[in-house]
């Protein structure tokens, strides 16, 4: 994955996927933004019954809140890429969003663009 500089509106991504992460000490974060600009922050859940990535149910939430497309999600992982779940739940909504990985301290390490 190509490091990449972020702008501003993608920023808050990482931002707001790490105060996810944060907040129940999980293994990952995520968040999205919708075609109208709403965001959907998640965490990693890992019960006994269900494993989700964070990105997985961040995209859960778009969905289910109505949205239609996707225009980025940002990733904050220890690991060295994005999930491959939930990269194609991102697909399922958008061809081309991009998908930003970051580490913990929110230094963004690559992104994912396109199928």
């Amino acid at each position: 994955m190509p490091e990449t500089a972020l702008d501003a509106e993608d920023a808050k991504l990482v931002t707001l996927a790490r105060a996810a992460r944060a907040r129940i000490g999980a293994l990952e974060g995520a968040a999205v933004r919708d075609q109208d600009g709403r965001t959907y922050a998640a965490a990693t859940v890992a019960l006994p019954s269900l494993t989700l990535s964070a990105l997985q149910v961040a995209v859960a939430m778009a969905v289910t809140a109505g949205a239609r497309t996707l225009e980025a999600a940002a990733v904050v992982t220890e690991a060295s890429t994005v999930d491959t779940a939930g990269y194609a739940a991102v697909r399922d909504l958008s061809a081309q969003a991009p998908v930003y990985a970051a580490r913990p301290d929110g230094t963004p390490f690559g992104t994912l663009v396109g199928p």
